[in-house]
């Protein structure tokens, strides 16, 4: 896995940001990102998925290989929120039927 320090920092400055305005953004305290960068320290999920809403991405593209971020039309994420309601059964199901078109 790819530095998430590095990968926040590059959207941060992808948009201009400052550590600050990242906090501002994501309703984390200033102090506590700043602690991440100067003690190494992995964010906790709780606080990835703040800094994903800061930055209008999913964990998912946080933490997507490559240098390209996977952007998702409107119909693509409803999709993906009615995927995560399915049982596994459900979705076995979905795949089925996808696998029979």
């Amino acid at each position: 896995m790819e530095n998430i320090l590095a990968t926040i920092t590059a959207y941060r400055k992808e948009r201009g940001w400052t550590e600050y305005q990242l906090a501002e953004q994501s309703g984390l305290p200033q102090s506590t990102i700043s602690s991440w960068y100067r003690k190494n320290l992995m964010p906790t999920i709780p606080s990835l998925e703040k800094i994903c809403v800061a930055f209008g991405i999913t964990l998912s593209q946080l933490f997507a290989d490559g240098d390209t971020p996977v952007t998702l039309t409107e119909s693509q994420r409803k999709l993906l929120e009615r995927w995560t309601r399915l049982t596994p059964e459900q979705q076995a199901v979905v795949f089925a039927l996808i696998d029979k078109m």
